[in-house]
């Protein structure tokens, strides 16, 4: 495991003043629109367009209720949170929008954007998981690679102060780190196409049955629930497509009389005693069974 180089222990302090950095203040002011650029640290990687077509509307009407969260950088601002109504402000037309400016580091930077978009329930499930180990990533001290090994750790470990880092940084999450470790995490080991279909909006509680179900029928069922079924009709599905699908536990018994019967190591072993029973056994075959030229 990677510990980086800052210790931790000052993370409570940092989303706190990360917090306090968003919200609004007399030092509001307006820049152009063409003057920011997106944050280095967004943990949103796809933007719903219907969902920013409604923002726009509502700015339309109501203006920006909340201040973007900018840093300056080299030929301009980058934005730290906001990025959503940076977006829907354009689509609405607007030149301007307000802006809070603070000079962030990139570790500030970081959990301020992380802050503001992970309290937000519009976020899309894969960049919440992605959010929030990077966000443990920061509390630990560890980079993202290692982040996730050391969450699952915790879980069964003696309570320590990492244990006490998590627990302060889920508080104002809505969750906490053991629900998230457990329940959210293993999302990251489904098929790649699952992950990919959730990044594209598919429902978690769709995309558990896909990831749940054979191998074989995981295209079929991922089409289906990117045409609109509910999760009670997958389930329907997955069970229609078991009752109709051979008994492979029978096939596999029946493969293994097979293999042996024609294996002559197999049958020159037998005993004398098994060779009767084998014997008996064939007598009883059904008549199908003998019938010769019938494949």
């Amino acid at each position: 495991m990677t510990r980086s180089k800052r210790p931790a222990r000052d993370l409570g302090d940092l989303l706190g003043r990360s917090a306090e950095m968003m919200k609004p203040a007399a030092s509001t002011v307006t820049l152009p629109v063409a003057a920011l650029r997106p944050g280095a640290f967004q943990p949103r990687r796809t933007f719903d367009d219907p969902a920013l077509q409604a923002l726009a509307a509502s700015i339309r009407a109501e203006g920006i209720l909340q201040p973007l969260l900018v840093r300056p950088v080299n030929g301009g601002h980058e934005i730290v949170a906001g990025e959503r109504r940076w977006r829907a402000a354009q689509l609405a037309g607007l030149t301007e929008v307000p802006v809070l400016v603070r000079d962030l580091d990139d570790r500030q930077a970081l959990a301020a954007s992380l802050l503001e978009n992970l309290q937000r329930e519009d976020l899309n499930v894969i960049d919440e998981v992605d959010g929030k180990l990077a966000l443990v990533a920061l509390a630990l001290g560890v980079d993202a690679e290692a982040a996730r090994g050391r969450l699952m750790q915790l879980l069964t470990a003696e309570p320590t102060e990492d244990h006490v880092r998590l627990t302060e940084v889920f508080s104002s999450l809505g969750e906490t780190w053991e629900s998230f470790a457990k329940n959210k995490v293993r999302i990251l080991n489904w098929p790649p196409e699952v992950v990919d279909a959730l990044r594209g909006g598919l429902p978690l509680s769709v995309a558990a049955v896909v990831a749940g179900a054979d191998e074989r029928l995981r295209t079929q069922l991922l089409a289906l629930a990117q045409q609109g079924a509910s999760r009670a009709e997958l389930r329907a599905e997955v069970q229609r497509q078991a009752l109709a699908a051979p008994d492979r536990s029978k096939l596999t018994a029946a493969a293994t009389v097979v293999r042996r019967l024609s294996s002559r190591r197999f049958m020159t072993r037998l005993s004398a005693e098994q060779s009767k029973e084998m014997e008996r056994w064939l007598a009883k075959m059904p008549s199908f069974m003998r019938d010769e030229g019938d494949d």
